[in-house]
Order: C-alpha cells, then structure tokens, then sequence
C-alpha cells in the first residue's frame, strides 16, 4: 500500500492543489489535521482535496473545529474524518485521533483533549493500525519546539510503546516537520505540508 501523506495545510490552496495532483499515484491519502487556521478557512481547502478520488483519512487538528470538518467533508465519498475512530481500507486498519493533546494554547479557537481523554479513546485502537493522530507523541525529534521544549502527547507515546502501530503520522509542531524516528517497530513521522509518501 502505497500512502501519500500531509498535515497543517492552514489555508494553503497552493499545496492543496500539489496533493490532489499526486494522489493519483497513491492508494490512500492521509491528512492528519490543521486544513484551517483559527478556525477559519476549512471548508476552501477540503473544496479543493475533494478532487482526490482515493481512499483518504482525515483528523482535524487543532484549528479545526471537528464538526465543522465534517460538515466540509460531506458529500466527498472518499473521505473519512476519524476521531476515536476506525477505518479499514484494503484489509489495512486506519486509527485517527486529532486536536491538540494536550492543551497548551489558550485561544477560543483551539480544539484540544486531555491526556487521559486521549489515552481513552486509544484503547480503542487496534495493535496492527496505521495511527493518525495530529500531536506527535512526547519526547522526540517529532515534537521538538524551537525552544527545545518537547510538546508532543504522553498519552500517544505510551500507547505507541506498547501496542506498536505499524505507523504513527502526525503534525502539528512546525518546527519538526520532515522528521522521523521510531519507537520500538513504530516509525512515527511528523509531515507538515509537503508531499510524505509511505509504503507499507
């Protein structure tokens, strides 16, 4: 399976278009959240993406309002928008869980969950999936801010530890966007807006 994968978008149309121009090489694609910016702009970059005809996985991140994706993404049959949630696509589990984990902006825009509403919602998630979440898990090159400080989620680097998803893609840091490590078997990837292609 090969999987062409983004995050953080944040209104770009430009990058939008560069995705929906590549998918037709890939048999799924992955956005793993930020498509807005402050809440706002969602619905002209998912416009765009519905071009894409392949199966795609969607979690919103922490600019996004869920239902507001979800009400972006209707009517475009490729598309599904996870959180807490499965899909399985050719036999391959796909796991999303998006939003900022956990909270550390304070804007009235920012959609976020605590660590043990994320680790709750995990433990739905089977051992063998490909996990999509939008916060990278803690303690690595994938969630390394500019000013040193980690600020990925404990609660998704302790479920990767264990259960050891085949594969973690993630964003929302911008500082570590094209950076990749593993833990354990688990590569786990921090996209941003470029074009990340997988095989697995």
């Amino acid at each position: 399976m090969k999987i062409l994968a983004f995050s953080d978008l944040h209104r770009d149309q430009d990058a939008a278009r560069s995705i929906v121009t590549a998918s037709s090489e890939a048999d799924v694609v992955v956005g793993a959240g930020d498509f807005g910016t402050a809440g706002e702009g969602i619905a002209d970059v998912i416009k765009i993406l519905q071009a894409v005809t392949v199966p795609t996985i969607l979690v919103s991140g922490n600019h996004d309002n869920l239902d507001n994706l979800r009400f972006a993404c209707e009517g475009w049959e490729a598309a599904s928008v996870l959180h807490g949630e499965q899909a399985i696509i050719n036999d391959v589990t796909f796991f999303g869980l998006g939003m900022e984990v956990p909270q550390r902006a304070h804007f009235s825009w920012n959609s976020f969950m605590s660590e043990d509403e994320a680790s709750s919602a995990l433990a739905m998630c089977l051992q063998s999936a490909v996990l999509v979440t939008h916060s990278p898990p803690y303690g690595d090159v994938c969630d390394l801010q500019t000013n040193g400080d980690h600020e990925g989620s404990k609660a998704i680097q302790e479920f990767i530890e264990i259960k050891q998803p085949k594969l973690c893609l993630c964003g929302h840091i911008h500082h570590s966007w094209g950076t990749e490590y593993a833990i354990g078997r688990s590569k786990v990837a921090n996209l941003g807006p470029s074009l990340n292609w997988f095989k697995i």
